[in-house]
């Protein structure tokens, strides 16, 4: 073979090996013109927390399907590739490895909890994965070590501090309910929780008379209860991760016939809870952190497109009462949203197009909240979304706002 000819056919080989590899980039990122748009999600469809899931995935698959109908973006489709994390940190891991390896996806929502979103961030932080958290832990949110992770919920520091505000208000208006009894899980969530809102409380000049870290698991909190009331307690806070605990806890307060006030986590405000109740009016004198978007005002009514998602929605739920918490439906349904308009500003399924899309947004008005980020500030829900709700004011999984 010739000089010419050997470095001709070398020429061609690494032109082949080129076009391999550009073609292997193209079917990861989904390049082709025709090829879906491929959205991967970390949702927990089955185990405990499976509560918020199987909401949030009712809002995804309405957004997509409309998307679709309308052509989809960029003249592409979106195609949903959904893994069960069975509410497991390790479950989401893997799930997060194969959406990003053997999937090849171009985002992924999710996951909808903490303790996902802890395990599962990383890992689609190191494939350069566009990531659209549901969860609300501070920690998932990093711009220089996530890069490419955006929070599209409320952070946890958020749903504290309008939790506190609302007591210290109602302790500026009746000085009788400043002794605080602070009642957290014994799980991660809710020891750490409890902790950042004691140390909340503390600097407002506010110590709780009470303090413990109840299992989720109890049967009975009647004992537990009856210390704090001991102690001189006259509101409680409670920072416990589930919904059922709840209902625990308020049937012992109301077998008590002890009637302060508690505030708690949302899922005090779970709808499921009226089937657990002894009885339904120990639902009354029970807040918990809601969202404007779903929360009725005093006439009534709720903002104009939540009430065109709720009708909507009505059918894909069974067409009577909704019959779960209707925000998360709504923060599942903008997420997808949210992508669709990065990927329009970008023009690009690229990760490093959709990022900077992202950074880029500010004011977007959706459904759940407004939402806005930068390249400094990666969490885009608003304080001024979240607010105080009523527990026992459920209908179609809204609220009422909470009375000062």
């Amino acid at each position: 073979m010739t000089l010419r000819k050997k470095a001709s056919h070398g020429i061609s080989r690494r032109m082949v090996a080129v076009g391999l590899a550009m073609t292997a980039l193209g079917v990861r990122r989904g390049l082709g013109q025709s090829a879906p748009i491929k959205i991967g999600s970390i949702l927990s469809l089955t185990g405990p927390l499976s509560i918020i899931s199987l909401a949030q995935i009712k809002g995804v698959e309405l957004a997509i399907d409309e998307i679709n109908s309308a052509g989809g973006v960029l003249g592409r489709k979106f195609e949903l590739v959904n893994r069960d994390s069975g509410s497991e940190p390790v479950r989401a891991v893997n799930a997060a490895k194969e959406l990003i390896f053997s999937e090849k996806v171009n985002v992924v929502i999710g996951p909808g909890s903490s303790a996902e979103g802890l395990a599962s961030t990383p890992v689609l932080a190191s494939g350069n994965m566009p990531n659209i958290i549901l969860a609300q832990v501070d920690e998932v949110i990093d711009p220089k070590k996530y890069p490419y992770a955006f929070r599209a919920a409320n952070t946890n520091t958020q749903q504290i501090s309008v939790l506190n505000d609302y007591a210290l208000k109602l302790i500026a208006k009746d000085s009788s309910k400043g002794k605080l009894a602070l009642i957290g899980d014994t799980g991660a969530y809710g020891m750490v929780t409890a902790k950042q809102a004691e140390e909340k409380l503390l600097a407002s000049g506010i110590k709780p008379v009470y303090r413990a870290n109840i299992s989720v698991a109890k049967t009975d909190m009647t004992d537990d209860l009856t210390k704090a009331k001991d102690a001189g307690a006259n509101m409680i806070i409670a920072w416990i991760g589930g919904g059922s605990p709840f209902a625990r806890l308020l049937n012992a307060r109301g077998n008590l016939k002890w009637d302060v006030p508690v505030l708690g986590h949302p899922l005090i405000m779970w709808p499921d809870n009226r089937n657990l109740l002894d009885k339904r009016e120990y639902w009354d004198n029970a807040f918990g952190p809601g969202f404007r978007s779903t929360t009725f005002d005093n006439n009534g009514n709720l903002p104009e497109p939540t009430k065109q998602l709720l009708e909507k929605m009505r059918p894909r739920l069974g067409g009577g009462e909704v019959n779960l918490f209707f925000w998360w439906v709504a923060l599942g349904y903008d997420s997808i949203y949210i992508v669709a308009e990065a990927i329009k500003r970008g023009g690009s399924t690229e990760p490093d197009s959709i990022k900077r899309s992202l950074e880029s947004i500010r004011n977007l008005k959706l459904v759940y909240a407004t939402y806005s980020w930068s390249p400094e500030q990666h969490n885009g829900f608003p304080d001024g979304d979240l607010v105080m709700c009523k527990a026992n004011t459920y209908k179609d999984g809204c609220y009422g706002l909470a009375p000062v």
